[in-house]
């Protein structure tokens, strides 16, 4: 079952509270999205970290309901 945009968003928002999020759907068959997350947690970490944050905001659903998501990241 795909995941919406707006679970995807009410997930990262739930850890990364301050995060302005932009989701696509690139496909138009709500698995495929891009999104490009902006917080000040990203300050002071490397991509690596915070994509990790991100990953982990989506709680297990990244390869299940979600099945791809491109991540760029930026701080504040």
């Amino acid at each position: 079952m795909p995941l919406p945009v707006d679970e995807i968003t009410k997930l990262i928002k739930e850890l990364i509270p301050d995060a302005s999020i932009e989701i696509k759907d690139l496909m138009g068959d709500s698995n495929h999205y891009a999104a490009t997350i902006r917080s000040s947690l990203f300050n002071n970490l490397s991509k690596i970290e915070q994509h990790k944050l991100v990953y982990k905001s989506l709680k297990g659903k990244m390869g299940n309901e979600l099945h791809a998501l491109s991540i760029t990241t930026e701080g504040k």
